[in-house]
């Protein structure tokens, strides 16, 4: 998992678990309050460090940060339900977490509300110790009844991942004001720990006379280094910092968070957009557009140094975007169809002609990280796999799985020949021009939802490759409001999806891929995969008892989703494409998880 952090998306993710315990203590031991945990073997920050590494814990304080946001606004403060589509910025700077995670490690956390945790060596269980000094803005401290107000809320009343997230919690028992304890019952469930310290607690007194479901645009209370101070409902929205912040000077937060003011303006088109940050109009852009980069970062305020662009790399998983088919749709339940569809895609001459050269083509769900599959399976991969063998396809054992390549001399004639025979092996014909199934004579047609009009130049020549198929496929582009609410409900057949990870996936991969969530409106399960094999391997990632072991079972989660061809995969790029004003400034060091604008700050007058 996830906050790629896991996921990147609409409800940002990132996974933390237990720190192992010492060799010289026993498994009945109980277990010691430690300052922080990580996932398989300890954390690399010790107790008391002043600051993480990759913050400069001399920035100064001050001055405002001007953002923006494509979209066609916000009805709600409330991110955590299901409901409306919410504000910028609320989740990163309105409510803390009981811990922290750090962007320089796989899997680690440190404490924030909670000043230290206790987990068993089996984590059959976790406990919290809050901090004395933490408060929400309203002044009232933050007890364990507000984290187990938070815990209750977000699984009966919240989005639908909170209650796969921490579906393996048993019971929650208040031990006193500041202790909480988490039961898990007979789980191997060993991420729990962590992603419990994710939980962003809520002032159970703020809503205690409010429907959880209901907040609208009433700014409500938080804990986090800002508040809300304006807004203009549906079109911007202002961050002020708290100067009296509780944890401004605990090691996760020191060097962080020091722009005065953070303003969100909102944009219904990203064209318009990028001509306000060349005006001067906001001050910090991560640009997601090729052809951009290429050719709209030029003038007088870049050749002076007034504006800057920088391709910083990271280290951390791309995950996987591509065109996702709903199979939930009968004309997508046959994976022979869904494969055939992949070699009308040409990769080779986008990348070429619109993208100038700057993707490279992903072939993993885990892309850019240890954990993505690659040749054939193998040793303890192998073994995993081996049980399943007769539910899966040979290809898993027999295929390395590389997406459909039109390199070469006739390259996307032949992968349309491969196309005709895939559809043919599934049923269908052509007839006067079109594919329709063999038995019904139904054509073969379906319809691409996208929100982004910079997409249609990559969908568009995908339209035209499949018609020369005899597919009739549809374009539709909708605004971001609508997009969202068609995704929530699976309203659908193919969309263009960026799936997430991070680099030790865990508990968030029910929310991808098991077959609970099928039907399970607001879930990211966007592809309807229903598999039990994909079930059980889920299973194992989330128990993997050790980084090495987590890494086999991933790459074979991967491999069989790959060979489930549930998407055709696009492209991804390791590196961070930034445009900036050079009143804004960085920290030096660049953790593995890349850029943070919440690590900068505003150059001081004298600099």
């Amino acid at each position: 998992m996830t906050r790629t952090r896991k996921a990147s998306s609409l409800i940002s993710v990132f996974t933390v678990t237990a720190m192992a315990l010492l060799p010289w203590q026993s498994a009945s031991a109980e277990p010691d309050p430690r300052h922080g945990i990580a996932m398989h073997g300890a954390p690399q920050y010790t107790e008391g460090f002043p600051h993480f590494d990759y913050v400069n814990p001399e920035a100064p304080k001050g001055g405002i940060l001007r953002m923006a946001v494509v979209a066609n606004g916000f009805d709600t403060f409330n991110p955590f339900v299901i409901r409306g589509v919410a504000a910028a910025g609320i989740n990163a700077y309105l409510y803390d977490t009981l811990m922290e995670p750090s962007a320089d490690e796989p899997f680690s956390a440190y404490g924030l509300i909670a000043e230290s945790i206790e987990t068993p060596e089996d984590r059959s269980y976790v406990t919290f110790h809050l901090r004395d000094e933490a408060r929400f803005h309203d002044g009232e401290s933050i007890t364990a009844e507000d984290v187990k107000f938070s815990f209750d809320a977000l699984t009966t009343k919240g989005h639908p991942f909170y209650r796969n997230y921490y579906a393996d919690v048993t019971e929650v028992i208040v031990e006193d004001e500041q202790t909480i304890r988490f039961e898990f019952g007979e789980t191997n469930n060993r991420e729990l720990p962590l992603i419990l310290g994710q939980l962003p607690v809520l002032p159970s007194h703020y809503w205690e006379n409010r429907e959880f479901g209901d907040n609208g645009l009433t700014p409500p209370v938080g804990s986090g280094p800002y508040r809300i101070s304006d807004f203009e409902a549906g079109r911007s929205i202002t961050f002020k910092r708290v100067k009296d912040y509780w944890a401004r000077n605990i090691g996760v937060r020191k060097g962080r968070y020091n722009f005065d003011e953070i303003r969100y303006d909102y944009y219904k088109d990203d064209t318009v957009a990028l001509e306000s940050f060349r005006a001067g109009n906001f001050d910090f852009r991560v640009e997601s557009s090729a052809k951009n980069w290429a050719t709209a970062y030029t003038g007088n305020q870049f050749d002076s140094g007034k504006a800057k662009t920088e391709a910083i790399e990271h280290g951390r998983p791309a995950g996987m975007q591509a065109f996702a088919m709903n199979t939930r749709r009968q004309v997508f339940s046959d994976p022979r169809v869904r494969e055939a569809l992949a070699y009308a895609f040409d990769f080779e001459w986008a990348n070429k002609n619109l993208f100038f050269g700057q993707y490279t083509r992903t072939s993993s769900y885990f892309e850019n990280s240890e954990l993505a599959s690659s040749g054939l399976p193998e040793g303890r991969e192998l073994e995993i796999l081996e049980p399943y063998r007769d539910q899966l396809p040979e290809d898993v054992f027999n295929e390395d799985y590389q997406p459909p390549s039109t390199a070469g001399k006739s390259g996307l004639r032949d992968n349309l020949r491969t196309a005709l025979t895939l559809l043919r092996d599934a049923g269908y014909e052509v007839r006067d021009g079109t594919m329709v199934k063999r038995e019904t004579g139904d054509p073969l047609a379906f319809e691409i939802l996208i929100f982004q009009k910079t997409f249609e130049r990559v969908v568009l020549p995908f339209k035209n490759n499949l018609e020369r198929l005899g597919i009739d496929v549809s374009v539709r582009l909708v605004d971001t409001n609508q997009y969202i609410q068609r995704l929530r409900e699976f309203d659908y057949d193919m969309t263009v999806q960026g799936i997430g990870q991070s680099d030790s996936p865990g508990n968030e991969q029910r929310e991808y891929w098991h077959s609970s969530n099928v039907d399970v409106k607001g879930s990211r399960n966007y592809m309807g995969v229903n598999s039990p094999v994909v079930d059980e391997l889920v299973n194992l990632v989330i128990q993997a008892p050790t980084r090495e072991e987590l890494v086999y079972r991933t790459r074979a989660l991967d491999r069989v989703l790959l060979h489930g061809h549930y998407v055709i995969p696009n492209w991804y790029l390791p590196k961070d494409r930034i445009a900036y004003w050079s009143f804004l400034q960085r920290p030096e060091t660049v953790p593995k998880n890349g850029v943070d604008i919440n690590n900068w700050w505003v150059k001081s007058t004298d600099q």
